[in-house]
């Protein structure tokens, strides 16, 4: 994914924007259109078809969404395909919003026939998702049980197991760790290990990561390691109506990572962001699985139908909707737009 330069970050609150709750249902759509779309690519190796199939699908869907969106983190930049690209305008017209899409998240999984393929989007009032460029990030997350969890980015691995523990008030044998599974995590790995906890290596799907914590049935209690800041941003979005919490610090790797965080604006990129800095006021996130894994089933499409799990979260609320929907499709095999 990639951010649009925008004009300084101003980490401030203005007047909230309230999103419609039938909005939420808009969204689902919108990513189920992406995940059928891309389910047709699955396993077949192209990376590049899958993507432009789903995005162009997604941009079908959101023309009838009742918003006034700006794209603010998207598939690439303009001009690189029939990405959804970042500054562009989506919607109807309606509420002014600022949109992040990532219309097939973990593209080489999709391709690959690999778990845990996504299509996301997530709304926000104008001011509401950190501009976030494609650098890495330092991400601590938990769940609701390990809220008040006394988490430290800089603290050495062993340390923030502890503290969940302590939270949670269990012992560190009892806790399962994930990290994503790169050379980059060798030390992380192995510091993890040192605890006693249990370790969940996952090689790809930096976003889900950050969410297994949050789910009841997924066994995980604590996410930590490097990985995509934009895969942060949505991250908080989802964990403010899941009730978890992210704890992150932009981790530019040289120069030209620190000139892009620069260029959107942000001024202290070693600053410590917490669930509400990335994501804040009322957010509404929307995801569909493309290949089961998880969090989601896949998508499941035959000629003229086709079958997708989704959910919706919403912060004002709490609520998280799971979603299994049948679907006719259209003469040309995709999902029916339109009111």
């Amino acid at each position: 994914m990639h951010t649009v330069v925008q004009p300084p970050y101003m980490d401030h609150r203005s007047e909230p924007t309230k999103l419609d709750a039938f909005l939420s249902l808009d969204l689902v759509r919108a990513v189920e259109a992406a995940a059928i779309a891309a389910a047709h690519w699955v396993g077949r190796g192209d990376e590049q078809a899958a993507d432009a199939a789903a995005a162009q699908a997604m941009r079908r869907a959101l023309r009838h969404v009742a918003i006034q969106g700006k794209i603010v983190v998207g598939d690439g930049p303009r001009g690189s395909g029939p990405v959804l690209y970042v500054g562009e305008s989506v919607g109807a017209g309606g509420t002014a919003a600022e949109v992040i899409v990532d219309s097939l998240e973990c593209n080489t999984r999709a391709a690959r026939s690999g778990p845990d393929s996504l299509s996301v989007i997530a709304v926000a009032g104008p001011g509401g998702f950190l501009p976030a460029p494609p650098v890495y990030m330092d991400k601590i997350a938990v769940g609701p049980a390990a809220i008040a969890a006394n988490l430290n980015v800089d603290a050495p691995a062993g340390d923030n197991v502890r503290a969940v523990a302590a939270a949670t008030n269990r012992p560190v044998s009892e806790l399962t760790v994930c990290v994503l599974d790169r050379p980059r995590h060798g030390q992380l790995i192995h510091a993890v290990r040192e605890t006693g906890a249990q370790l969940r290596l996952i090689s790809d799907g930096d976003l889900v990561g950050a969410l297994l914590p949050s789910l009841h049935d997924s066994g995980v209690d604590i996410y930590l390691g490097t990985g995509g800041a934009q895969e942060g941003v949505l991250a908080a979005a989802a964990l403010r109506g899941l009730g978890g919490r992210i704890v992150a610090r932009l981790a530019p790797r040289n120069e030209e990572e620190r000139n892009q965080i620069t260029a959107v604006g942000i001024t202290d990129p070693g600053r410590v962001y917490g669930t509400e800095d990335l994501a804040q006021g009322e957010v509404i996130f929307a995801a569909c699985g493309v290949t089961g894994g998880a969090f989601l089933d896949g998508a499941e499409r035959g000629a003229h139908d086709a079958s997708t799990h989704a959910v919706v979260i919403r912060s004002s609320t709490g609520s998280v909707r799971w979603i299994k929907t049948h679907h006719r499709l259209d003469e040309s095999g995709n999902l029916r737009t339109g009111n």
